[in-house]
Order: C-alpha cells, then sequence, then structure tokens
C-alpha cells in the first residue's frame, strides 16, 4: 500500500518504544576507537532542549546510509535492527531499501532514515544517487573477508564525493563477529580494522546481526549522534533541512525497492556493463 506523505508524517509522530528513548549520550564499542569523544550531548543542544526552545518546529530527522562490499552483512544488520530478525538465506539488494526508525532523544520526536544500498557494482549507480543528503555513513565490512575491509575507504570516498560540502557521521562497522571462534584471530583484524578507522575518522565497531550482539546499542549511538549533530547544526542556523521529511514520491513505509523504472531507463546502460 502506498501512503501519502500526510500519512506518512502523521505515522512517524507516533511515540517511540521504550528500547527507542535516549536521554543520554550512549558510549561508544571502544572509547580508543573513536574521533566523537564527549561524554554527553553538546551543552548547547542540551540547553535547548531544556528551555523548550527549538529552533524548528516539526520532526528532527537525519539520513543514514549503510554501504560496503556485496555480502557484507548490510540488510541482515539493518533487519536485525529494525525487525529483530535474523535470515540466513542471503538476497541481493536490488537498488536501495529505506527503512524510518523513531526515537525520542532528550524528550524531542526524531526520526532515523536508513538507506540499505546495493552493494553489487552493477547497482551501483542506482544507489549512488541516494548517497546525497546524507548525515551519518556507515560502512560495513565482513570479518571472515578483509578484502572487504580493504575496499571501505572507496566506498567513504564515493560518499564523500556525493556529499562535498557536509561532514557527515562515520561509522566503521566488523559484521558475523559470531564467525570468528578463535579470540586470536579476531584480535588481528580488529587491530587492522581499528587504524583503518582511524584513517577514515570512523568510529569503529564489531557486531553479530545472528546473535544480536551489539546491534542495538550501534543503532542507539547513532541515533544519538545524529540528533546532536542536527540540533548543534539548526542552532547555528544550517540544520533547517533536518526538520523535513524528505521522502521520494510514492514511498511506501518499511522496506521498499527504490529501483523506479526512469532509473532503471536511466542506468541501464552502466549497470550492463
Amino acid at each position: 500500500m502506498l501512503l501519502s506523505r500526510s500519512s506518512v508524517y502523521t505515522m512517524l509522530q507516533n511515540s517511540a518504544a521504550k528500547d527507542r528513548i535516549i536521554n543520554c549520550l550512549p558510549p561508544p564499542f571502544i572509547r580508543q576507537a573513536t574521533p566523537y569523544t564527549g561524554d554527553d550531548f553538546d551543552e548547547k543542544v542540551k540547553n535547548a532542549v531544556n528551555s523548550g526552545r527549538m529552533i524548528e518546529t516539526g520532526i528532527k530527522l537525519s539520513k543514514l546510509i549503510v554501504l560496503g562490499d556485496v555480502a557484507t552483512g548490510k540488510t541482515c544488520l539493518v533487519n536485525r535492527f529494525c525487525h529483530r530478525v535474523f535470515d540466513s538465506n542471503y538476497k541481493a539488494t536490488i537498488g536501495v531499501d529505506f527503512e524510518v526508525e523513531r526515537f525520542d532523544v532528550l524528550g524531542v520526536p526524531f526520526n532515523l532514515q536508513i538507506w540499505d544500498t546495493a552493494g553489487q557494482e552493477r547497482f551501483k549507480c542506482i544507489a549512488a544517487s541516494y548517497y546525497r543528503g546524507t548525515h551519518a555513513i556507515m560502512i560495513v565490512f565482513d570479518v571472515t573477508n578483509i578484502v572487504s575491509l580493504a575496499h571501505c575507504a572507496q566506498w567513504l570516498e564515493e560518499a564523500r564525493d556525493a556529499n562535498p560540502d557536509t561532514n557527515p557521521i562515520i561509522f566503521l562497522v566488523a559484521t558475523k563477529r559470531d564467525l570468528l571462534h578463535t579470540s586470536s584471530s579476531y584480535s588481528q583484524i580488529e587491530s587492522e580494522a581499528r587504524r583503518v578507522a582511524t584513517n577514515l575518522g570512523a568510529e569503529y565497531w564489531a557486531v553479530s546481526s545472528k546473535t544480536g550482539d551489539c546491534v542495538e546499542e550501534l543503532f542507539i549511538r547513532v541515533a544519538a549522534l545524529s540528533f546532536n549533530r542536527a540540533v548543534h547544526r539548526e542552532l547555528q542556523g544550517a540544520g533547517k533541512r533536518h526538520s523535513r521529511i524528505s521522502l521520494p514520491k510514492g514511498i511506501k513505509l518499511g522496506i521498499w525497492k527504490t529501483w523506479t523504472t526512469v532509473e532503471k531507463n536511466t542506468c541501464s546502460h552502466q549497470c550492463k556493463k
């Protein structure tokens, strides 16, 4: 069923679930593996919230894109958080899938758009068109495939090329942690991943979508940092776009395919390469 923009807006205003209520800044996965070292929300943000003066009315909103090589577990990661499910039957994402998660941060309604992008080369021309307007970037690699870690810098470069005038929050996420049974194997990979994260200016996390380990904590952290950045920019007069719902025409709430007929025709010559 297709929903009108007014219907979507109404649904997004519903109260957040108890596990989506954030009253303090969640900690990082490893305190020595993050460039975002603050222990709490920005004082200006807290003061604005506590005084009841929010610069713009309406729902605060930020956009997160999830990037990475094919079969690194991007969709499983999103589905584990949004739907609390894990499907071991691999199905490649075609184009982009889309979710909206509602939070209450410091008592303020906040929505996180989560864009799960295709990792296959032939779908890049479709997915890349949705990189623009990004506020947070999550680059995913598979701990059992070290090559996927080596490609993370390229994924970030492509996302930054689409957002030259912004400074998005960046996360480097290791998936399939449950598949490495020996601590020594994981320790070597984590050491290299933390080095890569430092070079990318990213916060490092390791999760398991199968067991759910650290998935909830990761996205809560993303939401909190995104809210802090969104309100801070708004206070500086540069964040007006955060409080508007920018959804494509013909949106279908929940997971939906954004590969429209027009986009197929436009990108067909590239995607067949």
